[in-house]
């Protein structure tokens, strides 16, 4: 399995905080199955969350030359998760954010429990210059639990959906597992990641088994938890998202 949403670049966030704890969390991430991992730590403008591209190149070479002397398998990858802010485009440009591995895709993320104002002008400005928009975690916010249906103008707009897989497994609650099923169900989600930051714990085969009997389609199954991540890697497009409404 691959795993696009992370927090173990350690040190700058809410995840890891040391160069070890990382390790050992990448090492328990190799046992339940990652083979390949995209860090995304935090970017939130004018706050403690705000390590610029050059810091985080460093901490990630850093961590990718322990992690190769202790024969940890994974490839990894850098990107961010960004909290929405209107200069999104500019922060790209002068270096701030890092999209996913420097691909087109950039993860990003909403208030939890209140709208955005402008958001769609915001995301309008990221697509019209050729990026991406993947929303980390719909089933977390508080709106689109109350009205999921709410997510098909976002689709509309060119955003692509970003699971955490560990909602199945109810690490936030029951709502967000509602949620999720419901959007993997409408194949609303193109994206799967743990969104892990200090624990990994997770069964693989009970996952894939947990996706097949929600969604009922192999196929899709297998762009969830690896093809999709591959276009992210080698910048490639995804195929349009069809708008199911059960």
């Amino acid at each position: 399995m691959k795993d696009m949403h992370s927090h173990l670049l350690y040190g700058i966030d809410d995840g890891c905080k040391t160069m070890d704890e990382a390790i050992q969390l990448l090492k328990d991430m190799e046992r339940l199955g990652i083979k390949e991992l995209i860090l995304t730590p935090h970017y939130i403008e004018n706050s403690k969350y705000d390590c610029n591209n050059k810091s985080k190149e460093a901490l990630f070479r850093n961590i990718k030359k322990r992690a190769k002397e202790e024969n940890i398998k994974i490839e990894l990858y850098l990107g961010n998760e960004v909290f929405i802010t209107p200069n999104l485009l500019e922060l790209i440009e002068k270096g701030e954010i890092k999209t996913l591995n420097e691909s087109k895709y950039l993860l990003f993320e909403l208030p939890m429990n209140q709208s955005y104002n402008n958001t769609f002008l915001i995301l309008n400005t990221l697509t019209s210059h050729g990026y991406i928009p993947v929303l980390a975690h719909p089933e977390r916010y508080q709106i689109f639990q109350k009205h999921p249906k709410e997510l098909l103008e976002y689709i509309r707009a060119g955003v692509l959906l970003q699971g955490n897989f560990t909602s199945l497994f109810d690490k936030y609650g029951k709502k967000e597992r509602k949620v999720l099923k419901l959007l993997l169900k409408n194949k609303w989600i193109t994206f799967l990641g743990s969104d892990t930051h200090h624990t990994a714990e997770w069964n693989e085969e009970k996952l894939e088994k947990m996706l097949l009997k929600i969604t009922k389609d192999k196929e899709y199954v297998m762009d969830l938890m690896d093809r999709n991540f591959d276009k992210i890697i080698q910048n490639k497009d995804i195929g349009i998202i069809q708008m199911n409404s059960r």
